[in-house]
């Protein structure tokens, strides 16, 4: 329309079919293909073609880099390249669906489609809902504008957080066109929309598949795929070859079957039944030649909850739930964690397993045993009105090497008490650089110590913080005579403050981590974190567990065992 570009010709190639052909005639030259491919455009002249290239007015997009085959992905990166550089007046778009640095290409800008902005899905949703406003018993600018309102509302923050993407925007619309509200757990949010994907959505439309998959039933469909889902992601699989699908496919077609059916017969079927589904439902997409993925990383933790879930509902296997505990350092599966404990129709067992599964990542290390012994004796010395195990995450969090903000979500309930000690660590955290030099840090201490001392309730504290700020050198003086003190005083001055602290607060010890001890802290905060996120997801846990692993977080071995023999 004129809109963008307007000057220049857009040829749009399919970087895959390019290599096919090229390879089919031996030549690997855009400029023929073009020719070949574009003739009603009058490109079959090839001095209309070049005319164009060299007045800088063709706008050529290539796509599907990633989907090129390896024998021949060379040859056509080598082509792009050298058609760039000769005609570098135009402009060039490759898309590739997959990074792979070996696509670079010089000149080239890297750009990522990012989410949608709140604008966008409002756009969106206002477009969506006036197409379908003749079904609906409200007008489209009336719907979108009840999706919005219900979308911002606080309870919705999840769902705000999915709809960034087309797909799940374009679900969350169509189960809203419905039921006019969102699923109260991402879960359910999940479940219909591959409802949608996998059955409904074709009922909707009227649309035939396949005579094979056609008669698969819901319920088979997300068996197949809960089942792929889980087995891959166990392997820390996100991308796999078309050849592993079709094996699945081959043995649950197997083990429906009433009898054997022939390998030919099988690996046609499976062929057969995996277009399928990369076809109808867009849950399975062919990210190169021949490899394949789950189109959105929720789908495969999603359907791999599921499958823990389905297992253990119907066969009460704890092993199944202890190999999901197994994984509980590993980043990748704390969003399985939190949809299958919001699935499975009591949490129990598995918040238990959790707690034991963290507890059992320190309890073989004596050093650090005894700083959690330490985290818990000083949190005894805060106020019953706060939570123990809160005061404990704040220390653990507290000592950490370069602890930052991210550290004390868990200790969210401060009282004064705690923002003492953690304005001190912040000034001694300061302090471990060397401002000898720079006297002028000597007021930003006296500074410190004034907004401290505002907090401080010991009197013998008070005392030894007041002494250690009236040595610093005060503001009238000369500069060379403030300079002088600052620099032979500095160090000295630091360890008595140091030194003050620890007896006063018992804080800012000298713990000595080794790097693997640092990287063991790191495994057992995150999982509590995790552990304590499962707990506020709204799932089904009596109120006995879960005061009794609030209660016990962060303990030692030797204080677990003091509790059970209360």
């Amino acid at each position: 329309r004129g809109e963008f570009a307007a000057e220049q010709v857009p040829i749009f190639i399919a970087l895959r079919e390019f290599a096919e052909e090229a390879k089919r005639q031996g030549d690997f030259s855009l400029f023929g293909y073009i020719q070949q491919t574009f003739p009603a455009l009058g490109m079959a002249d090839s001095s209309t073609l070049e005319t164009l290239l060299l007045g800088g007015r063709v706008l050529l997009l290539m796509d599907g880099m990633d989907e090129v085959s390896d024998p021949n992905i060379t040859l056509v990166v080598n082509e792009i390249r050298s058609f760039v550089d000769k005609y570098h007046r135009n402009r060039f778009v490759v898309s590739c669906r997959t990074a792979a640095q070996r696509f670079c290409l010089r000149g080239f800008t890297d750009v990522e489609i990012a989410p949608f902005t709140p604008a966008q899905i409002q756009t969106f949703a206002h477009k969506w809902f006036k197409a379908l406003s003749k079904a609906g018993t409200l007008s489209g600018p009336a719907k979108a504008a009840q999706f919005m309102r219900t979308l911002e509302l606080p309870e919705n923050w999840q769902f705000r957080q999915l709809v960034v993407t087309p797909l799940f925007l374009h679900l969350a619309c169509w189960m809203f066109q419905g039921e006019e509200t969102f699923p109260s757990k991402r879960t359910a949010f999940y479940k219909k929309g591959l409802d949608l994907l996998l059955g409904k959505w074709d009922e909707t439309k009227g649309v035939e598949r396949d005579t094979v998959y056609r008669g698969f039933l819901l319920p088979q469909k997300m068996r197949l795929l809960s089942q792929l889902a889980a087995d891959t992601f166990e392997q820390g699989q996100y991308f796999f070859e078309q050849r592993t699908i079709e094996r699945y496919i081959e043995d649950y077609l197997q083990e429906l079957s009433a009898i054997a059916l022939p390998p030919e017969e099988l690996q046609l079927e499976s062929e057969a039944m995996l277009k399928a589904i990369e076809a109808q439902h867009g849950l399975l997409i062919e990210r190169a030649q021949g490899i394949f993925s789950f189109s959105y990383l929720a789908f495969q933790e999603y359907l791999t909850a599921r499958k823990i879930v389905a297992t253990h509902n119907l066969r009460s296997l704890e092993q199944t739930l202890g190999g999901l505990v197994s994984h509980i350092t590993d980043p990748h599966w704390h969003e399985v964690f939190l949809l299958t404990v919001a699935m499975l129709r009591s949490a129990d067992s598995l918040v238990q397993l959790m707690k034991q599964e963290i507890d059992a990542l320190v309890a073989q290390d004596p050093y650090l045993q005894d700083f959690l012994q330490w985290a818990n004796q000083k949190s005894q010395t805060i106020p019953q009105e706060s939570k123990l195990a809160t005061t404990r995450a704040f220390y653990l969090a507290l000592a950490q090497p370069l602890p930052t903000a991210a550290d004390f979500t868990l200790a969210g309930t401060l009282d004064q008490g705690i923002m003492l000690d953690a304005a001190l660590e912040n000034l001694l955290q300061e302090l471990d650089t060397d401002h000898s030099q720079n006297v002028d840090y000597a007021s930003t201490c006296r500074q410190a110590l004034t907004t401290i001392l505002a907090m401080v309730q010991d009197a013998g504290f008070d005392k030894a913080l007041q002494q250690l700020q009236a040595q610093l050198p005060a503001p009238h003086q000369t500069q060379e005579r403030r300079q002088a003190w600052w620099q032979a005083n500095y160090i000295p001055w630091v360890a008595q403050l140091k030194a003050a602290i620890a007896h006063y607060r018992n804080i800012h010890h000298s713990w000595q981590f080794t790097p693997e001890q640092e990287q063991t802290l790191k495994h057992y905060y995150s999982a509590n974190q995790l552990l304590v996120d499962c707990l506020n997801s709204h799932c089904e846990v009596t109120a006995a567990i879960r005061e009794e692993i609030e209660s016990t977080l962060f303990l030692s071995q030797r204080e677990l065992e003091d509790r059970e023999w209360e």
